[in-house]
């Protein structure tokens, strides 16, 4: 919306709740958070973070919510899970051709989060993301299980398909087709990095009080900053 444009808004005085989930409220206390608690560098500090979640039993601990937007301007989230953490960003590994794909094809500005209910802790990062170079993606293929490897090259992901069948179908064909070959990568799937310009750290405490330290990349440094809950 522009300075001076007019809109129309609708307000919902009454809503037909088909389920209150007003009264669901947990206490946060596992934890607090401070300016003099974090280190300078936020990846270092994302890592001190992820290797305490996955040390704590926290369940699919590198899971993360990738947020993208299309050309339309409506934005479109899913879960993905975090494959490395290097000095330059976040890495995983997708369909080039998917929806997010396309997406990220057209507008390289991306959010991803991470949420450990278990910790009362979240993190945000917002950043450029592009994608990782063949060798690595070619590297990181050729680890993978067969049937992996299979999924991904059967898979025209994101696209409408008649059945299940339809992708039982293609795995077996390709299975019966492999005499012992060697799988090699398909040109539309392969690794991304998420290069950061923005990160909020979340600690839950009581009242909603809740202690949050944001890092903003400034002229190639980090400006760490204490934000209101």
């Amino acid at each position: 919306m522009y300075l001076g444009q007019s809109v129309n808004l609708i307000y919902y005085n009454n809503p037909t709740m088909l389920r209150d989930l007003s009264k669901y409220n947990r206490s946060y206390s596992y934890a607090e958070l401070d300016v003099n608690d974090v280190v300078e560098n936020p990846i270092n500090q994302f890592v001190n973070w992820i290797d305490f979640a996955e040390e704590s039993g926290v369940d699919d601990f590198n899971a993360m919510i990738l947020s993208t937007v299309g050309e339309s301007g409506k934005s479109s989230s899913r879960a993905v899970l975090l494959k490395g953490v290097s000095e330059e960003g976040f890495i995983f590994y997708s369909n080039y051709s998917s929806k997010k794909g396309q997406q990220i094809k057209n507008n390289p500005n991306v959010s991803v989060v991470f949420f450990w209910s278990k910790l009362d802790r979240q993190i945000r990062i917002e950043g450029i993301i592009e994608k990782l170079s063949s060798t690595v993606s070619d590297n990181y293929f050729n680890s993978r299980a067969v049937d992996s490897q299979i999924g991904s090259i059967i898979s025209p992901q994101s696209q409408i398909i008649p059945s299940r069948d339809f992708l039982n179908e293609k795995m077996e064909e390709l299975k019966e087709s492999l005499h012992n070959r060697k799988l090699i990568r398909p040109i539309f799937w392969g690794g991304y990095i998420i290069k950061p310009n923005l990160f909020e750290f979340w600690q839950g405490r009581a009242d909603r009080l809740s202690d949050r330290i944001q890092y903003r990349l400034e002229e190639g440094k980090w400006l760490i900053e204490r934000l209101a809950p």
